[in-house]
């Protein structure tokens, strides 16, 4: 399937990244992402959180926000996304309520993405790391937000207040779940540099990680293997579900 293509083999014009933090798409979908603005396809990301849950504790948290909500801006520019979204909920506390699903829902009824990649709400257990609890609640919100919420016109009726009709989705990625359930893989591999400088514009996150770089490839080789892609190319891996 080419990146620029559903599962149905229409085509895609609009995709929309829900995380829950600045980084995670660099982290796991922004080789991904890359491509696809190469494509034509026009990107925006909505991340639930501005990330203020981290860095030394004699900051102000809202001085922490503005600053990664800025590193999610630069990263967002190297892979082509100009438009962010921000909804500022809270950072390690953020869950699957009926507030998170209507700000994805009005999000997505505003840009109407023929697609839509987010978090599994699933735990991998073969790599915890990036089954944080906000993860799996943004995924759950996404999903939710996705199928019923955006196409039902009765869903957040205050959204037709403001001249947001429904939407469908035609597609859900979900990055990050167990791996038996990843169908889809994106050969990343001309895109690499993209995503190791999006990576790097987190500086507050990574700084000057010795071996990021190598510990990347090594992971999404792997994933590329497991794929059946030739040795020595590197893959994002995702579960795709036709929500149509």
């Amino acid at each position: 399937m080419t990146s620029a293509q559903d599962v149905q083999g229409s085509r895609v014009s609009r995709a929309l990244v829900i995380s829950a933090h600045p980084d995670d798409v660099d982290f796991g979908a922004a080789g991904t992402v890359a491509s696809w603005t190469a494509s034509g396809i026009e990107v925006a990301y909505c991340v639930c959180t501005s990330g203020e849950a981290t860095g030394d504790l004699d900051t102000p948290r809202a001085e922490i926000a503005r600053l990664r909500e800025n590193e999610q801006r630069a990263a967002a520019k190297v892979v082509g996304v100009d438009e962010l979204h921000f909804l500022g909920h809270p950072d390690g506390g953020l869950t699957a309520s009926l507030e998170l699903r209507r700000d994805i829902t009005r999000v997505i009824r505003a840009f109407r993405p023929d697609r839509v990649l987010t978090w599994s709400p699933e735990i991998n257990w073969d790599h915890i790391v990036t089954s944080h609890p906000d993860h799996r609640a943004a995924g759950e919100a996404a999903f939710a937000a996705v199928y019923p919420d955006a196409r039902n016109p009765h869903a957040h009726p205050d959204l037709l207040a403001e001249g947001l009709g429904p939407w469908t989705v035609r597609e859900l990625w979900l990055a990050d779940g167990p791996l038996d359930r990843r169908n889809h893989a994106v050969d990343i591999t001309d895109t690499m540099a993209a995503k190791m400088a999006a990576l790097r514009s987190h500086k507050s996150q990574t700084g000057d990680a010795d071996g990021l770089e190598e510990g990347m490839r090594t992971f999404l080789e792997a994933a590329a293997q497991r794929h059946g892609l030739a040795p020595g190319r590197l893959a994002e891996t995702f579960q795709v579900v036709n929500t149509g």
